[in-house]
């Protein structure tokens, strides 16, 4: 990788590791702003009927715009699950590139978190939002297992057990799985072809990122211990995800017909998806599939400067130019892609400079976005301090990695 040298990274992340220590585990959030009464209200109002809910929304909106601040008077911080596993999976990668073994201990630490921060009332492990997340499909509430969160959880456990070979994480990891081939509902497309649910209550599914999800994680538990029956139930949804891919190479987040845009970070985890299912099955359609997408996102999803925008097409009127998940989702993509697209090599090493020339403030926390006017500096571990962790660990453990090879 020709990029920012080891030690910038490291320096970088030092940085980011003191912040953390001193601001705390717990923060406000993307959703901060309509996890409440208020803000949900005026949210599910929306969807309702759209032009009261418009009225309603719009000083929320205006808020998230010019005083992102104003989270903290609509709902209050919280610990969230999904940064936790991204937090877990950092700094396990962060152990494996320095040999220090307090970030091992760091990493155990979040696996002891989640163990005690799962879904109440399931009798396998897993996890979702803190929150009640109002969505166009009616309110999922708070603890509600998500396919989109438990299977970086599942990562994250994987993660230090490859450490450690604690038989603890091993059977955790086992739980979950069960959880994701019998919890979450298949909906069958065809003969060969099923889409996820997103939750254990979802019988319409259609949700591209968390069929691509499930597929990797059943495909990964199906190596992991022998079981046939998650390979089926993975190949099934891999099936629907490469069938879902749009003759440009791009994939809209869902096929319902509704939600029909196309973003940054969502077009990343399923590539991303794509690319870890390969690795562990030198799958033809998951290589046509990574080809063509990459294509699409690096010619669509990049602006005039070579940096992550948002969306190729929108469903609404944005109210910030850039998004700190964006950064991070397109470092992770990129490493784990690495050297098969010289565009994509070309956009990360982009990204990597400018993240860390402007995004990182003094204090060792990211910028969460560039507003239309300056930025939301408001500090949220899963929108997206974690992932941008978890990325940047990522990128110096492969570089650290590549180093001993030369």
């Amino acid at each position: 990788m020709n990029l920012k040298s080891t030690d910038t990274i490291h320096a970088s992340l030092l940085r980011f590791i003191v912040w953390l220590d001193g601001y705390g585990e717990t923060s406000y959030d993307h959703q901060s702003f309509f996890a409440g009464s208020i803000g949900g209200g005026a949210k599910a109002l929306y969807y309702r009927k759209p032009v009261f809910g418009t009225i309603a929304v719009a000083p929320i909106i205006l808020c998230e715009a010019f005083i992102p601040s104003a989270r903290q008077l609509f709902w209050h911080k919280q610990r969230f699950p999904i940064a936790d596993a991204h937090y877990a999976m950092g700094f396990a990668l962060l152990a494996g590139a320095t040999g220090e073994d307090k970030y091992y201990k760091r990493a155990v630490h979040f696996l002891t978190i989640l163990e005690q921060t799962r879904c109440p009332g399931y009798s396998h492990f897993c996890w979702g939002y803190p929150f009640d997340w109002v969505t166009r499909n009616g309110v999922m509430a708070a603890d509600t297992p998500l396919i989109t969160t438990t299977p970086y959880v599942y990562e994250a456990f994987a993660s230090v057990h490859r450490i450690d070979g604690n038989e603890r994480w091993l059977e955790i990891m086992l739980s979950i799985a069960e959880h994701a081939a019998n919890d979450i509902k298949d909906i069958e497309i065809s003969k060969d072809s099923a889409t996820a649910g997103y939750n254990p209550f979802d019988v319409k599914g259609g949700v591209i990122n968390a069929s691509a999800y499930r597929a990797f994680l059943l495909f990964s538990a199906a190596i992991q211990f022998g079981r046939d029956d998650f390979r089926r139930i993975a190949e099934r949804n891999l099936n629907f995800v490469l069938s879902s891919q749009q003759p440009n190479g791009s994939w809209l987040y869902a096929s319902d017909g509704v939600r029909d845009f196309v973003d940054h970070f969502h077009t990343c985890f399923v590539l991303k998806a794509l690319a870890k299912i390969e690795q562990l099955s030198d799958h033809e359609g998951c290589r046509k599939a990574i080809k063509a997408g990459t294509d699409y996102y690096v010619n669509h999803l990049f602006d005039e400067k070579g940096l992550p925008k948002p969306f190729s097409r929108a469903p609404r009127l944005t109210v910030y130019r850039q998004e700190l998940y964006d950064y991070a989702e397109c470092i992770n993509l990129g490493v784990l892609l690495n050297g098969q697209s010289t565009e994509l090599d070309s956009r990360v090493q982009t990204t990597l400079a400018d993240l860390l020339d402007h995004w990182q403030k003094s204090d060792g926390s990211f910028r969460s976005r560039q507003l239309l006017l300056g930025w939301d500096n408001v500090p949220m571990h899963r929108w997206a301090q974690s992932q941008l962790f978890r990325s940047l660990c990522f990128m110096l453990y492969s570089m650290t990695e590549d180093e001993k090879t030369v």
